[in-house]
This record gives C-alpha cells, structure tokens and sequence, in this order.
C-alpha cells in the first residue's frame, strides 16, 4: 500500500504503518494537550498505541490461521481505521474461510478476558468517554477490545462477520451470490454510518463509511471477475497488437511511441525477441521529470516479469498479477516466445464486454 512504511517482520508477515496513522496520533496528541494539558496527552497518545497493538494481534489471528491452510499474509498494515493483513487469497471453502475470519475477533475476546481477569472493569458506556484520560486506561482498553468483537461481526462487508456470513450462504447459492449480497449488506451498512457520521458531526464514521462502502463493493467485483476468469484462457484476454521498445532505445523515442500510440506499458525486447521488461507510462513520466530523457530504457524498465502459458486458466493471469505487483503478465508459447501480455485493465474490459454478451 502506498504512503505506508514498514516497521519490522512478525511471524513471517511485514508489519507497516500507514503515513496517515502518525497524523491520527498527532491530532490525538494536540487535541488532548489543548483540552487537558500534557499529561493527558501522553496517556491518550499511549491509549492509540494500546488500541493499535490489539488491532496488531487481531490480524495477525488472520494471518496465522490462515497459514493453516496454506494462505501466506505477504503484509499487514496500520491504518487510522484499523488493520488490513493482506492475504495472498481468501479461501474459497466456506469452513476455511469461517475459521479466518473468526480467528480475529477471537483474539480480542482473549485480550478482553485476560484485562477482565487482571481487574479491569467492562463497561460498553466508557465507548462515550474513550477520550477522557480520567477514566481506567484498562476498563477503557477492556471495552475497546469488547465493541471491536462485536462491530467485526456485523454480517456486511467487509467486516469479518460479513465474511461467516458469505461462507454460509455460498453453501446453498454459489459464491459469487452470497459475495454480492453480503456486499450489499456492507453499502447499506456504509449509508447509516454515514448518516450518523453527518449527524453526529463524526468525521472519523464518515471515512469509516467510505471504507465500507468502497471495500465491499470492491470485494463484490473481484469474486466477480475471478469467476469469469475462470473460465477463460490467458489467450482470450491477451494484448496481441502492440508495439516495442529495445533495451537501448532513449527514452525520447518511449516519448514519441507514447504519442503516437494509446499504449500505457511497451514490452522491452531485446534483438532475439526475449522479453527484458515493461517500460510504463507512469514509470517514463517520472523519468523526464527529472530531466533523463537520453536514459535507455533498460533502466527505467521494470524487471521480473511473470509469464503464463497460452491455455493457461485467465485466473493464472490475475494471481500472477497480484502476486508479483508487475505491470503486465507474458503470455508465452511452449517455446518461450512471448506473443502477447495481459494488464488488469484489459481483464477488465473483456470482463465487461463478456457480461454484456452474456446478458444480450
């Protein structure tokens, strides 16, 4: 994720912290200073440290669980909203999936019962006062993790109770259904918290709002598209027509192949027709920023390109994608030739025009 910065490993998972995290604390901390003086400014800023340390251990119970099942979690990211482990995939059985999306909130009722067991008091009305440093720091922290049980089940997208809840539709009416009726769940559940998040003058309900809405329309279209794509073949959705760029081509001659094509990435082959890497638009942009149009192309390129075959499942093409963060995916004969490449916005649209097919 963008604008994010890692922190360290932890159980084979990358730990990074979101930019917009440390301005949450900032404002945390200068709201308190203002309000109440320093003291209570160091025990809020300790309080978001706490809170974001459970967060922690409650992707991490996805994470871990899903290494059960032989899921990798590549990365797990502070956000100002929460945490957000990144899967390598979700799994598609429903038991499975049940089981990751529980193993989170589990870790939060084990955190809520050991502060109960150590004194603390739990009491959900402390929610109103979360702020005020004058009450408990573990009773407040205690019902943190307490309401975190309870608003991750919620049976709408993307929380993890929209997840059980898609598992156990998807046993009677196929995934791809129970996805977008959870998801709905999760835009509806997106409108009331940002009317409530209007009303109560909240803007943190507002974003949260459009987490949800987003996320859940977002998970809606990939189970989508995944299901399409599983049947369709790498060839049936790879770019043929396409033009080149050599390893020591300037990149003023990428400029001028960038005008006079609508191309937005340029296969970069070397005289035996082997594929170097890709050359995006984003990536020569940056460069003539910086005044390197005499650069050859072969270092701007991005490298490690992956490849599948021609008759390869078109979900192939999107693991590959997903995996490596490349711009493109080779499709390649037998030989190793390549003939053609796939981007995710070609994926797209042939995902497109096969649904309206489908529906003419």
């Amino acid at each position: 994720m963008s604008w994010s910065f890692p922190m360290g490993r932890l159980f084979g998972s990358e730990l990074r912290v979101h930019a917009t995290f440390f301005l949450l604390l900032a404002w945390i901390g200068a709201a308190s200073w203002i309000d109440q003086g320093p003291a209570a400014a160091m025990i809020n800023i300790a309080f978001v440290l706490a809170l974001f340390a459970c967060v922690v251990a409650h992707e991490f119970g996805h994470a871990l669980m899903a290494r059960r099942f032989g899921i990798a979690t590549p990365d797990i990211t502070l956000l100002p909203i929460g945490g957000l482990a990144r899967l390598d995939r979700m799994p598609e059985k429903p038991g499975q999936e049940i089981a990751v999306a529980l193993a989170g909130p589990a870790v939060n009722v084990v955190i809520w019962a050991v502060l109960v067991g150590l004194g603390a008091g739990t009491d959900l009305q402390q929610m109103a006062t979360i702020e005020d440093p004058a009450v408990g720091f573990w009773g407040r922290l205690a019902a943190v993790n307490l309401f975190l049980v309870l608003f991750n089940m919620i049976p709408a997208f993307p929380m993890d109770g929209g997840r059980v809840f898609r598992a156990a539709l998807s046993m009677g009416m196929g995934r791809v259904a129970a996805t977008r009726m959870a998801a709905k769940g999760g835009q509806i559940l997106a409108f009331v918290f940002g009317f409530l998040g209007l009303t109560w003058g909240s803007p943190v309900l507002v974003l949260i709002a459009i987490f949800v809405f987003v996320a859940a329309g977002a998970e809606s279209a990939d189970v989508g598209l995944r299901d399409m794509a599983r049947h369709m073949r790498a060839r049936d959705a790879m770019i043929t027509q396409y033009e080149a760029l050599a390893p020591s081509d300037m990149l003023q001659a990428a400029s001028a192949a960038v005008i006079r094509t609508t191309q937005h990435e340029f296969p970069v082959v070397d005289a035996g027709g082997g594929l170097r890497g890709f050359l995006t638009r984003n990536a020569l942009f940056a460069a003539l920023a910086q005044g390197s149009n005499t650069r050859p192309v072969a270092e701007t390129m991005t490298r490690g390109i992956p490849n599948v075959a021609l008759a390869a499942p078109l979900d192939a093409a999107l693991d590959a994608l997903q995996d490596s963060g490349a711009p493109a995916v080779a499709v390649v004969e037998p030989s190793g030739r390549m003939v053609g490449y796939i981007t995710r916005e070609n994926i797209g649209e042939l995902m497109v025009i096969s649904g309206r097919d489908a529906r003419a």
